[in-house]
């Protein structure tokens, strides 16, 4: 029998059995992870250069894309060191720190989608009060209640799991540490208290995941009273990035833990476990840059590298990223010597 002062590294699930397919899936998880690291990089530096997109709405997914990076920065590199040195072990801290991170950017993402979700409420139901209810100081205040209740709920749970005793071995059948696959060697008298943590916890989540569907059902009942066909189809516009991110990050997350222990398999495990904490970080950004034209045009932006940049005394000046902005940094060092 072991317990947790005895456990000094944890064995993490192999991707592969092979060597052959283990490098397979470490170019795999590197060709996701650039591409995460691309789109949500674009997205953050469109809404940060472009003042067309200085608005509640891309203020919010600017915070959704760090908290896509977040999670993507906090389980994939590992396991691709584990597929390039044949190795499943992760120590004790290592463990610790990618669970307090993962829970830490899943929860702030989800209370930020249900931010997302109030935003488009206010759009579409309460048009004439979007100014007042979703100004900047409103909108910062709502980001940073999600990032500090990500931060709690993290701190919460990592502290809670990690002070249990565990009796099972360190094998867990995972490639990144997450609650309950530890749970699954904590002793049986103990695991209780973190089960009901996790019961209290989950009231919030199923708090705002009412409101996201009761948002939802408002803002379908007002866009269909909507009289012309091209005002409807603009409102639907808006609102389906948002609702196809939401089903994408609830479909995979709820089947992931509510699933009967008699479908469950360590493939099958292994599967869910990707589509809920690697493919949305490259979903995202499709999703929500395709269908939003002025995103369309900041992207371009940013891709060929010229942005707007409003000046007083030469309004409309044209400069490239990579060259305009390397002279004009060199002009200001200059001026300060």
């Amino acid at each position: 029998m072991s317990n947790s002062s005895s456990i000094s590294q944890f064995l993490l699930l192999p991707l592969a059995d092979t060597r052959q397919l283990q490098l397979l899936h470490l170019w795999l998880f590197l060709g996701i992870s650039l591409a995460a690291l691309l789109g949500n990089g674009l997205i953050i530096s469109a809404v940060a250069c472009d003042h067309q997109l200085h608005t509640p709405m891309h203020f919010f997914l600017l915070n959704l894309s760090l908290t896509d990076l977040g999670c993507i920065c906090t389980t994939v590199p590992k396991a691709m060191h584990n597929s390039l040195w044949d190795t499943t072990t992760i120590s004790y801290m290592g463990c610790a720190a990618q669970l307090f991170l993962f829970t830490f950017f899943m929860s702030a993402e989800f209370f930020l989608l249900t931010i997302m979700c109030y935003d488009r409420y206010v759009a579409i139901c309460k048009p004439l009060h979007y100014g007042t209810l979703l100004g900047s100081r409103a909108c910062a205040h709502m980001a940073a209640a999600a990032w500090a209740s990500g931060f709690l709920n993290a701190l919460l749970h990592t502290a809670n799991t990690f002070s249990l005793p565990l009796c099972h071995g360190n094998a867990l059948g995972q490639f990144f540490c997450e609650i309950p696959h530890i749970l699954k060697l904590s002793c049986s008298h103990s695991y209780l208290r973190e089960i009901g943590l996790l019961v209290v916890s989950a009231f919030p989540f199923v708090g705002c995941f009412i409101f996201i569907v009761f948002s939802y059902v408002q803002i379908f009942r007002a866009v269909l009273r909507i009289p012309s066909e091209q005002g409807r189809h603009k409102a639907f516009s808006t609102c389906l990035p948002h609702l196809a991110v939401v089903s994408l990050f609830l479909s995979t997350g709820i089947f992931a833990y509510l699933k009967p222990p008699s479908v469950s398999s360590p493939s099958l495990d292994l599967g869910l476990s990707v589509l809920y904490s690697v493919v949305p970080p490259v979903l995202n950004p499709l999703i929500y840059s395709l269908r939003n034209q002025e995103f369309k045009v900041a992207l371009r932006e940013v891709m060929t590298g010229c942005f707007t940049i409003s000046n007083p005394t030469q309004p409309g000046v044209i400069c490239k990223l990579t060259e305009g902005a390397l002279d004009l940094l060199i002009q200001i060092i200059d001026k300060d010597v």
